[in-house]
């Protein structure tokens, strides 16, 4: 349908364009989702003549899109409609990239926060000296290589470079240990989330601080170190996580986001910034041992959602950029976790939201109205981006041993000659899942890749568990991994929704568990007795939620990170919502008791193989 901007902008002008192309002034796609705009449009007194059958047209291909519609804004200046491609070129797009434990993501959006393109790098931890880490130059060459990839899908699309943009943020996996001399060289490799090396440490801190410490903590990992007499502990001059890293070097800035900033040592959510209490015990430690330096000669400075964290430097650019088009001094707002990143993107920071996002791990989040009557050793204490108080339950594990078995699968179909789609074999296989018995027929599994600390588990091992009298069939399989992959977070979930009694009022789910529609949100929905939903945007993910964190920095306005994501982003969407069936649930409950009870045999696996 080819019909003149002129005459649009003329007669219609709440009308917003999202893309123009084959020739000038061609509409592609035009589109609106208001009805009662439309009404107004046809009630106009210009609304005749020559223009009707056009605008009718238009009218009903606005009706056909309905909700699934796409906005741009107007440029505020000219009044002139701007189409993506206007966006990118004049510097008003938006970059959010996240570095996650399988790929890393670049999300690009405009005015109107909606994703224009995208580009990814695909990446792995690699298992070194016992402990698993990426290096130095695999996280360079991935953010390179991402961003080369974004710039491949603009080109392609719009047919123009990225020059300069209105705003960038950095997410990463959160926790871990990076620490650098005072040349900023790293010291040791890159300690990932993954590693479990820590127990004596995070025990000992737990204690200390009568407060959580997991083992996956900054933290945790600097204790371990001083206890096991490492010989770089002494020539600390910076620690930080993967996000603080790379926005610090693009930067200048030696910064985090107070959500990722929580991941490191406890925030106290007052002040927004580390708990006052235990960096003081925690520096009588490092008295003892001799050390040069106090927690925060070594730690970033933490930064609310909003707050200023720097612009891009001419270096920066060049090490995000190799082609050299981008250009230094856009706005970088403070580098988060992918916890917070989550939260963002499914609009769970008020309190009583929560948000599940389940990948290659996963973790729940739930903002609290108080603090909880007591510590607990499943259950970690971070905060919002903004600096809330938040419940989370992390587990190591979650889709990798599904993965595994959809790529036996695949092998299997190549053997018989037959193409493979993998979109459509998982859903093909999800789906399937849908038919098994609710307790899946008494199959067990267990996703252990690595250790779950939830389970007490310090190493893992994937497992698939049948006796000879169970219901051994396809659809029982695929639904004993899809529960086997969520079921540390029901543990651990159990004890804030059934002991602590915490009121939930709406739980958003995220990441690839729920790519296939409706399938991971039901057996959610079933493992937590609660509604679940899911957005349209659940497969953009962290990179989208660092990127909405970025427009908050410029755009902000005064309001709070929640007014912002519920006005200015969603407006009122909450996504698609399936509620469990008693059958689910108590199925569910019957499968989690029997994968309790033979947690035995998951560790009699690791002592032995």
């Amino acid at each position: 349908m080819n019909i003149s901007l002129r005459v649009i902008k003329k007669e219609l002008p709440q009308v917003q364009v999202v893309q123009v192309v084959q020739g000038k002034n061609r509409l592609v796609r035009a589109v609106s989702g208001a009805s009662s705009a439309r009404k107004k449009w046809f009630e106009s007194p210009t609304m005749k003549g020559q223009y009707k059958r056009v605008l009718q047209n238009l009218g009903n291909f606005f009706g056909r899109l309905g909700k699934k519609s796409y906005f741009c804004k107007q440029n505020p200046k000219t009044n002139e409609i701007m189409t993506a491609k206007q966006t990118i070129e004049a510097g008003k797009a938006i970059l959010g990239i996240e570095f996650g434990s399988t790929r890393i993501k670049a999300v690009l959006i405009d005015q109107d926060n909606k994703p224009i393109a995208q580009g990814s790098h695909e990446w792995e931890n690699q298992l070194v000296d016992g402990l698993w880490t990426y290096s130095i130059e695999a996280v360079w060459y991935g953010l390179q290589d991402c961003y080369a990839d974004l710039r491949r899908d603009v080109m392609k699309q719009y047919d123009c470079e990225i020059e300069s943009l209105a705003a960038i943020g950095f997410s990463a996996m959160m926790h871990g240990y990076m620490a650098f001399n005072e040349k900023q060289e790293i010291l040791v490799p890159f300690r990932t989330w993954r590693n479990t090396n820590t127990g004596k440490a995070a025990a000992e801190l737990s204690e200390l601080f009568n407060y959580n410490i997991p083992l996956r903590w900054s933290i945790s990992h600097l204790y371990q170190c001083i206890l096991d007499n490492e010989e770089h502990v002494s020539d600390i001059k910076y620690l930080t996580t993967l996000a603080g890293y790379v926005h610090w070097q693009v930067t200048g800035q030696f910064v985090l986001g107070v959500g990722d900033a929580s991941g490191m040592i406890p925030v106290d959510p007052k002040t927004k910034t580390y708990d006052a209490t235990m960096v003081k015990k925690f520096d009588e430690i490092l008295v003892s041992k001799g050390l040069p330096f106090r927690l925060l000669d070594i730690l970033p400075k933490s930064l609310s959602a909003g707050e200023s964290a720097g612009f891009l430097t001419p270096e920066g650019a060049k090490k995000l950029d190799v082609s050299g088009h981008l250009k230094a001094g856009i706005p970088v707002c403070p580098p988060e976790g992918d916890a917070g990143t989550g939260m963002v993107a499914t609009n769970a920071v008020k309190q009583r939201t929560g948000n599940v996002s389940a990948g290659t791990s996963s973790f729940s989040m739930i903002v609290l109205e108080k603090e909880l009557s007591k510590p607990y050793e499943m259950i970690d204490m971070v905060t919002t981006p903004d600096g809330s108080l938040v419940a989370m339950v992390h587990c190591n594990n979650c889709t990798s041993d599904i993965n595994a078995w959809v790529g036996l699968f695949k092998e299997y179909q190549q053997l018989l000659g037959v193409p493979v789609d993998m979109n459509e074999l998982y859903g093909k296989l999800f789906n399937k899942a849908l038919e098994g018995d609710t307790d899946c027929g008494g199959l067990m599994a267990y996703n252990y890749v690595s250790g779950e600390p939830v389970t007490g588990l310090a190493e893992g091992r994937p497992m698939f568990v049948r006796s000879a009298g169970d219901k051994f069939n396809l659809a029982n399989f695929m639904r004993a991994h899809l529960y086997g992959a969520i079921g540390v977070l029901k543990i651990g979930n159990d004890i804030l929704l059934k002991e602590e009694q915490i009121k939930v009022d709406r739980i958003t789910g995220h990441g690839g568990y729920f790519k296939t529609a409706g399938v991971g949100q039901r057996m959610l929905a079933a493992a937590l007795n609660s509604p679940i939903s899911v957005m349209e945007t659940a497969g953009e993910g962290g990179a989208w939620g660092i990127a909405l964190l970025a427009a908050y920095l410029i755009n902000n306005k005064g309001l709070s990170l929640a007014d912002y994501l519920e006005m200015q982003v969603f407006a009122g969407n909450t996504g698609s919502s399936i509620a469990p069936t008693a059958e689910d649930v108590a199925g569910f409950n019957k499968y989690i008791e029997n994968y309790k009870r033979c947690l035995p045999i998951e560790q009699a696996a690791v002592d032995n193989k």
